[in-house]
C-alpha cells in the first residue's frame, strides 16, 4: 500500500489519482488485501492478474474462478467506474457537515439514483467499518 502522503488531499488531487483505472484497482485490491491478494471463493493465495481485463483468475486446483476487486465489495453489482466510487468516498469523508446524493450527482456527473445508490453503500460501509458487500461478514473477512 502507499503511503500516506501520496494519498490525495484534495478533491482536484483525488480527481486526477482516482483518474487512471489502474490506479484505482491497485488501491482497492491494496486496501481489500494488505497481505496480498486472496480469491474471494476459496480463499486461495495463488492469484494471476488478468490486465487486459482487470480482473484476477484464481489458480487453486479446484477453484480457477475470474474475480474483480469488486467482488463481495460495496462496488459489486454496479456500472458506476471504480474512479467515481473512489472519489465519492474522497467527498464523503472529507465533508464535515455530510453531504447529499444532490451534491455528489453534481460532482460526480451521475444522476441523483446513481448518487443515492452510492451514497447509501458508502454509509452503510462506514458504519460497518468495511467495504464488504452488505450481509457479508466483517468479522470473518476485514478490509
Amino acid at each position: 500500500m502507499k503511503d500516506q502522503k501520496e494519498f490525495p488531499k484534495s478533491l482536484l488531487q483525488a480527481i486526477r489519482y482516482f483518474a487512471d483505472p489502474d490506479m484505482c484497482v491497485e488501491f482497492v485490491a491494496s486496501l481489500r488485501w494488505p497481505q496480498g491478494t486472496e480469491c474471494p471463493y476459496c480463499e486461495g493465495k495463488k492469484i494471476s492478474y488478468l490486465k487486459s481485463r482487470r480482473i484476477f483468475k484464481c489458480m487453486a486446483k479446484d477453484c480457477h474462478k475470474q474475480f474483480s476487486v469488486k467482488t463481495g465489495s460495496i462496488f459489486e453489482d454496479s456500472a458506476i467506474p471504480l474512479d467515481k466510487w473512489l472519489t465519492a468516498i474522497w467527498l464523503i469523508v472529507n465533508c464535515k457537515n455530510g453531504i447529499s446524493s444532490y451534491e455528489l450527482m453534481r460532482d460526480l456527473k451521475v444522476t441523483q439514483k446513481s448518487a443515492w445508490f452510492m451514497l447509501h453503500r458508502i454509509r452503510v460501509a462506514m458504519a460497518d467499518g468495511s467495504l464488504l458487500k452488505v450481509g457479508e461478514t466483517s468479522a470473518e473477512k476485514p478490509f
